[in-house]
């Protein structure tokens, strides 16, 4: 054999060793006669699957910035690079990355770390009942396994299979039956072989874009290395412990208002035994959400006042109203207690509409303390 030839043979193995997860990755997806209730089944027995992988999520949600919501316009409203490192939904690590550095969320036992490299500041945290949406809620199992709670065998389809991060992936819609919902359709495509959800995507209704979208790029299904799930803060980092996750927490815990059992026609999807109660209202099915929180003055003014300057703010008679397909946000009027309710969710206008009347008229009591 000539030296040309070697070359060109060894030329040829290179180019078959790069192109191989190329090739892999365009094989046609096998597809399996499965229905949308088993297929159902099989993602949600899909939660203890360990995984590490590359997940691109976020959306095009435009809820305007405030102070008393931080970062909740940012996950819904832009496209964010996350590495997740997954053992058990109580343990695992996601880095989300960033041209300047990362921040990373730790999670193990009954609480988390936030890690904020350009910063240097560790935060310690505890689980609460109610907080914001964090990055690992936009991670596609997580978001999965919300947009499907409750879901019934009529709003099922079945989707074409698709090969997703080299696997294939069979495909579920969920088509809400709600008529609060601002959500039309939710896709769902998951690991054919384990139900592990692989990308999700969330359709406000009459839209051909998600709105919000969740998929993996690269995925390795097995338990990742200690070492991956292990952090130690640095010797020059700041550490701190927060009682207090965010608004949600704070109100949650400290309003001391009882919220109703249902509202504008939604049932509550929060505990039921009084002793758990928080003052947060949370309700609906699946992917359709509202939340019902109920702010005190100082604070209620400050959002007032954020809301009213962001686009396409409206008056209405029970409040303001902000609408940033398919959420929407309400601050009621003040009611003579000088507490607002802020209802926010995946709620048509006038469910929101429905909520803030029903809470003027039937006032909810006080929670003992």
């Amino acid at each position: 054999m000539t030296a040309a030839r070697r070359w060109v043979l060894v030329g040829c193995a290179v180019l078959l060793l790069v192109a191989a997860p190329f090739v892999v990755r365009a094989l046609p997806a096998h597809d399996e006669s499965l229905s949308a209730l088993a297929l159902l089944h099989r993602i949600q027995d899909s939660r203890d699957v360990a995984f590490s992988g590359y997940v691109e999520s976020g959306g095009s949600v435009g809820l305007p910035a405030d102070e008393d919501l931080p970062g909740l316009s940012k996950l819904l409203g832009s496209t964010s690079k996350v590495r997740v490192w997954w053992r058990d939904p109580g343990t695992w690590r996601v880095a989300t990355l960033r041209t300047t550095g990362e921040t990373d969320l730790v999670h193990a036992g009954h609480r988390m770390l936030r890690w904020v490299y350009e910063s240097k500041n560790v935060t310690l945290v505890p689980d609460v009942g109610v907080r914001l949406p964090l990055t690992t809620d936009l991670m596609p199992n997580e978001l999965a396994r919300r947009v499907l709670a409750g879901a019934r065998d009529r709003e099922l389809s079945r989707l074409p299979a698709r090969r997703i991060a080299g696997r294939d992936a069979l495909g579920l819609r969920l088509t809400p039956a709600d008529p609060q919902a601002s959500i039309g359709r939710v896709d769902v495509w998951a690991d054919r072989d384990t139900g592990l959800p692989l990308e999700v995507r969330m359709f406000t209704r009459g839209a051909r874009v998600a709105a919000v979208s969740a998929r993996f790029l690269d995925l390795t299904v097995g338990e990742p290395s200690a070492a991956a799930l292990d952090f130690s803060p640095p010797h020059d980092a700041r550490v701190r412990t927060d009682d207090v996750v965010d608004l949600a927490d704070a109100v949650n815990r400290f309003a001391a208002r009882i919220p109703p059992a249902s509202l504008a026609g939604l049932p509550s999807r929060g505990p039921t035994a009084p002793a758990d109660q928080g003052s947060v209202g949370v309700y609906g099915r699946g992917p359709t959400v509202l939340l019902a929180l109920p702010l005190w003055h100082r604070t209620a003014e400050r959002v007032r006042a954020d809301l009213g300057r962001a686009p396409g703010t409206r008056q209405t008679d029970v409040g303001v109203l902000v609408a940033a397909p398919p959420m929407r946000l309400l601050l009621a009027n003040p009611e003579p207690n000088d507490f607002s309710w802020l209802l926010a969710g995946t709620v048509t206008r006038k469910a929101l509409v429905d909520a803030a009347t029903q809470l003027a008229e039937k006032r909810p009591g006080l929670r003992m303390p």
